[in-house]
């Protein structure tokens, strides 16, 4: 399907995978409306300083607010819903904030794709629904585990959306991306933490636990999954997974940036850092079979290239500095 001359919705726009997203469909075309969350500084995120933004149709707002949830999806044909709170170790400490914003916002969302007859709404879910993998690699038929307050939010929102599908025909697609990274991406998560500790000058690495694996995408392939999916028919009521059905331990990538990085570390534990044993989930790896069959994608940069753009990305102080790496990002 062409985006060109559509007109699309992006809730989270001033978010990591949000805003690369926002630019890869104004690349494409597409006539972007840009939701980002209403804030007194008149912050865009990480849309501020995109060389896109004069193209956007930006819109501030709040995604647990019904009344303009509906107007931002007036109007527009697709609506790609990334808006939620994301952080594991936030969700121990407020629960409550993720269920008003993960769950509530997406039944904003689909209630008001449903009034407004968008054409399609394709609503980001996440790997860590399905916790511990019980079998790998992974596919959409693997039981759902809310290992996480995070996790369990995340899983209602995909249930209230397939019920939107089931019980009213509203045209929900649910895409599962398993573990993003690449520039932009906030400093709790394991790959930008380990890059800014070495950028530091520490060699002493913390991190919490070191054994689980992940299956890690870079951002540019997270989103041609998502652009994918979009005017994808075949997808419409399904929950399909975008990942490269490859893993890698978080002790083994914590040594595989040091060595791109030209740095000698030694990796030691920070309790403030470790999950709850219960919580924690130890292998994630993306079965990409369906995907791939109901469009044909597959995802094209390679783990050390990306970990290299993402480097790169990181050691422009101007990037740098809007982190405060002597801080763990909870």
């Amino acid at each position: 399907m062409t985006l060109h001359g559509k007109r699309v919705l992006v809730t989270g726009a001033d978010g990591f995978i949000g805003s690369h997203l926002v630019e890869a469909l104004a690349a494409a075309g597409a006539n972007v409306r840009a939701m980002v969350l209403y804030n007194s500084f008149n912050s865009w995120g990480w849309l501020d300083e995109s060389p896109r933004a004069p193209e956007l149709e930006v819109i501030a707002g709040d995604i647990r607010d019904a009344e303009f949830v509906r107007g931002a999806v007036s109007g527009v044909d697709i609506v790609f819903h990334l808006a939620a709170l994301i952080a594991i170790p936030f969700s121990y400490r407020a629960p409550r904030s993720y269920v008003d914003t993960n769950i509530t916002g997406t039944l904003n969302v689909v209630q008001a794709a449903r009034d407004c007859e968008a054409a399609q709404v394709i609503v980001t879910s996440t790997s860590e629904v399905y916790g511990t993998a019980r079998y790998v690699p992974i596919d959409e038929a693997h039981p759902r585990q809310p290992q996480s307050p995070y996790s369990a939010s995340k899983i209602a929102a995909d249930a209230l959306a397939e019920s939107y599908h089931l019980a009213f025909g509203t045209p929900v697609t649910v895409a599962r991306p398993f573990n993003t990274y690449g520039p932009r991406q906030s400093a709790r998560a394991i790959i930008p933490t380990v890059i800014l500790q070495i950028l530091a000058g520490n060699r002493r690495i913390k991190l919490g636990n070191t054994s689980p694996t992940r299956d890690l995408n870079y951002i540019e392939d997270t989103c041609r999954g998502l652009i994918a999916l979009a005017g994808c028919n075949e997808a419409i009521g399904r929950s399909v997974n975008i990942g490269s059905g490859r893993e890698i331990a978080i002790g083994a990538l914590a040594e595989l940036i040091a060595r791109l990085m030209g740095a000698d570390i030694e990796v030691v534990s920070d309790q403030d850092r470790v999950r709850p044993a219960t919580s924690e989930v130890e292998r994630l790896l993306c079965d990409n079979t369906l995907v791939h069959s109901l469009t044909g994608y597959a995802p094209r940069v390679p783990l050390e290239e990306g970990l290299t753009r993402t480097i790169d990305w990181l050691k422009n102080p101007r990037h740098r500095d809007r982190y405060k790496a002597e801080l763990y990002n909870v």
